[in-house]
């Protein structure tokens, strides 16, 4: 796989061009790169883009946004420079409210937007809360409750000179989900595919069904085996599923 970083803010696999384009917003602290492997259950018919934002990889050393509309502004601008094709959102987590935000953004400005949004493992922007905030926790407390949530490998939750680079990316992305606050707009015309873990500690069944207020067009949902990382022992079934609504 040769990966190739779009400006800034994307990265994808330059061997594969497709007629049909996913773009990836990653959960926090989400690696674009560490995400690129989708693309091989996504198939021949479905370009995969991961948004790289700063505070990791290539971007480690970065400034760290401040508020959303820092991330929601420069992703806006890049996704409308690749819409010359169809294409999809795909968030989990704090991801899924980026892409939500990125998609009113695109129709604020009278672009072209995508087809379907897909929100995974996370609450409606309207009904979400907050059960524990992380953002300020001590170096030890945040990296235990990372070692909980189950999304950052243990090889490097235990190498403190990697977790010293890692914490403030992944603070920073706590913070803004953590103060993100909803501003009424009408439904987005476009439907919202809901995917969540029947397992998952922070998301409530019924505040996720919430993403149902954002969308002119009925909710559909797919519950999996798992916590708020069901989407890793999952990818396979979840990538050809995206796939398969994608391209229908």
């Amino acid at each position: 796989m040769s990966v190739k970083p779009i400006k800034r803010w994307f990265c994808h696999d330059a061997e594969v061009s497709a007629p049909v384009r996913l773009f990836y917003f990653p959960y926090a602290g989400g690696n674009g790169p560490a995400i690129l492997p989708w693309q091989a259950d996504l198939g021949s018919s479905v370009e995969l883009w991961v948004a790289q934002l700063p505070g990791r990889g290539v971007r480690l050393f970065e400034e760290l946004p401040r508020n959303m509309d820092e991330l929601v502004t420069p992703l806006t601008e890049e996704v409308a420079g690749l819409a010359d094709r169809p294409f999809g959102f795909f968030g989990h987590s704090l991801g899924a409210l980026v892409a939500f935000e990125v998609a009113r953004e695109l129709r604020r400005q009278r672009l072209d937007g995508p087809t379907q949004l897909w929100a995974s493992g996370a609450e409606g922007p309207q009904t979400r809360t907050i059960r524990r905030s992380l953002s300020g926790l001590p170096d030890a407390e945040l990296i235990e409750a990372l070692r909980d949530y189950g999304g950052t490998p243990g090889e490097v939750l235990a190498e403190p000179e990697m977790m010293e680079l890692l914490l403030p990316g992944i603070r920073a992305d706590f913070w803004l989900s953590e103060n993100y606050r909803y501003q009424p707009d009408l439904p987005l015309e476009l439907p919202i595919l809901l995917l969540r873990g029947d397992a998952d500690p922070v998301v409530d069944g019924e505040r996720a069904a919430g993403w149902a207020r954002e969308s002119s067009q009925p909710l559909r949902e797919w519950v999996y085996p798992g916590d708020h990382f069901f989407i890793h022992p999952h990818r396979k079934a979840i990538a050809e599923l995206v796939a398969a609504e994608l391209t229908a």
